[in-house]
């Protein structure tokens, strides 16, 4: 075999296995570890590799802890990496709460980053207190006037009820209803315009922030709008619902009346019918008579008379009530 092919595969072999091993034995890492003071033995790095661990993941914040005076352990810092947790912002969050004198423990971090929130902007704003602003609240004071009110809420952090504590919807929601509740126990929207911080005394003495993540500093009243007046709309809005109910009345009492005289007149004509089928029967009755002998001729000629001599002085007096109605014409 040639000695220089021999020479060539041994040193690509070697140049392998050295890569292979600084790939799996993270030895820049450890001396960076030595360098910082920290001991992290090169076994314990094996045991992340085995483990699944990214120890990059576990050293670099393990040292970043070490140089801000903090104690902690790489088991403490592999748990909450195993747990699904943020091991960088964690260790942040602890520095950030060491240098400001804020009480934070590894275990309640390591809690508050696992429950889904950020602990570092948690510690920020404990030292720098968040300003809220509301949406545009509509409240109606007993004079029926609305007013549309914006308010800034003043919050920070609290540290000890992150973990189960309400957000800022919360927070929004119920300042939202103590400006209705506030505004709506007031006489008169003018006492709320001359002094709009009773609004801010009284959501504040309510205890708003109670079960929450944070705490209310201040509650201020950014804009105070004058709405329109909902009381006076209201009562048109009732006004034209009695019209319509009464429209509607009369109408129904009109189409009762009108079906009353329908009835009526169908009756008038029903009398009428039976007034002429009783008008048919007489002289079936009078035929009757005369055959059976109740009747005589002479007795029929008579009643044909009588009734011949009715109608002409009923005609008789007619044209003379005609004619002196003709001559008092004249005359005139």
């Amino acid at each position: 075999m040639n000695p220089l092919f021999t020479t060539l595969a041994l040193f690509v072999l070697g140049f392998v296995i050295i890569g292979v091993f600084l790939t799996f034995i993270p030895v820049g890492l450890w001396i960076s570890a030595l360098a910082a003071g920290v001991n992290v033995g090169i076994f314990n790095l094996i045991g992340m590799r085995l483990r699944r661990v990214v120890p990059s993941k576990i050293v670099n914040p393990l040292i970043k802890g070490h140089k801000a005076g903090l104690s902690i352990t790489t088991d403490m810092l592999e748990a909450h990496y195993l747990a699904g947790g943020n091991v960088d912002r964690v260790v942040n969050a602890l520095i950030a709460s060491e240098r400001a004198a804020i009480p934070l423990p590894f275990e309640r971090a390591a809690a508050i980053d696992l429950a889904g929130r950020d602990v570092l902007q948690a510690v920020q704003m404990s030292v720098n207190p968040k300003v809220i602003e509301t949406p545009v609240v509509s409240a109606v004071a007993q004079n029926g006037i609305e007013l549309r009110v914006k308010a800034k809420v003043t919050v920070r952090a609290n540290i000890d009820r992150l973990v189960g504590g309400a957000g800022e919807e919360t927070i929004i929601a119920r300042v939202g209803e103590g400006i209705v509740t506030s505004i709506g126990s007031s006489e008169s929207h003018k006492a709320v315009l001359e002094e709009p911080e009773l609004i801010s005394q009284t959501v504040l003495a309510k205890g708003l922030d109670a079960g929450t993540a944070f705490e209310i500093l201040s509650i201020d009243m950014a804009d105070v709008d004058v709405g329109k007046n909902i009381g006076a709309q209201l009562q048109m809005d009732q006004a034209e619902a009695d019209k319509r109910i009464a429209q509607a009345k009369a109408e129904e009492r009109r189409a009762m009346a009108v079906a009353r005289e329908q009835e009526m007149r169908a009756s008038v004509e029903e009398m009428r019918a039976k007034v002429v089928e009783a008008e048919a029967e007489v002289p079936r009755a009078m035929a009757g008579a005369l055959k059976d002998g109740k009747l005589g001729v002479m007795d029929y000629y008579n009643m044909q008379n009588i009734i011949s001599d009715t109608q002409m002085r009923g005609s008789i007096a007619q044209t003379s009530k005609n004619g002196s109605g003709n001559d008092g014409l004249n005359k005139k």
